[in-house]
């Protein structure tokens, strides 16, 4: 029986100072200080408060900025890089990159001359690289993310939910590759597969009926990654989209019913 258990991770020997609760926190929930953070976080980049480059300051900086503990603060930026708001890059910092603002327009165009047939066979150009690369790439916290993305599909509870929970992951493993660029490109990809009208299509490829096969393979991928093993990561990632679009195709071109 194939094993997805998720494998042990080599920790490195680095040890973050003891965190202590910011002031403003005292006697809020774990989640409502998580829930202010984000909030605050969200504005905090909204109205642009960073440097020209788009770097934002120091974790301890930042912290002192908002009124948040840092565990707290580590939280929403988590967050923020799921949903390819910021972008963070070990020895240089943290940057908001969101790669959808100012492409608006070009998005829509390009759904109008295009089809989610169209979009995986694009997704199947640049994800089962983007596997291999997170493979050799991802931190221990990236493949801790991983899975618990890949547990939220499984756990999805309808289509809408499962859609987003299906797009987590795969972004999650866009960041673990750890690769600006290819986040561009596929955030883009994915904004395009997010237009309204194409809703139809976007739940027959993400039937209901088969989360159960597309989370495994969610955690398939997750494991391969976890493994440090590129080529079983870049493998797993094709096969799970080129079952999702078989889904899309059998269901968008049925074949025609034989009598008997």
């Amino acid at each position: 029986m194939e094993n997805l258990s998720q494998p042990k991770i080599a920790k490195t020997g680095f040890r973050p100072a003891p965190l202590m609760a910011n002031a403003d926190d005292a006697g809020m929930s774990p989640a409502d200080t998580q829930r202010l953070a984000l909030e605050r976080l969200r504005g905090f980049v909204d109205t642009e408060r960073f440097d020209g480059t788009g770097r934002l300051p120091a974790e301890r900086f930042l912290a002192s900025e908002l009124g948040v503990s840092r565990r707290s603060l580590r939280h929403a930026l988590d967050v923020l890089e799921a949903e390819g708001r910021i972008t963070r890059h070990r020895g240089r910092g943290t940057f908001v990159t969101d790669a959808r603002l100012g492409t608006q327009s070009l998005v829509r165009e390009l759904a109008k001359l295009n089809n989610p047939v169209d979009t995986l066979e694009v997704r199947l150009a640049i994800e089962p690289p983007q596997a291999r690369l997170a493979a050799l790439r991802a931190t221990p916290g990236d493949i801790d993310k991983l899975f618990e993305a890949a547990e939220a599909s499984r756990k999805a509870k309808d289509p809408l939910s499962y859609e987003k929970a299906d797009a987590g992951f795969h972004r999650r493993v866009a960041i673990a590759a750890r690769n600006p660029l290819l986040i561009a490109i596929f955030d883009a990809v994915l904004e395009i597969a997010s237009e309204g009208t194409w809703r139809h299509g976007r739940e027959t490829a993400h039937c209901i009926n088969r989360q159960a096969e597309y989370a495994t393979a969610h955690r398939r991928i997750a494991v391969a990654i976890a493994n440090r093993n590129p080529a079983q990561a870049e493998e797993a990632m094709r096969l799970h989209l080129n079952a999702v679009q078989q889904q899309l195709i059998e269901h968008a071109f049925p074949r025609p019913q034989v009598a008997e």
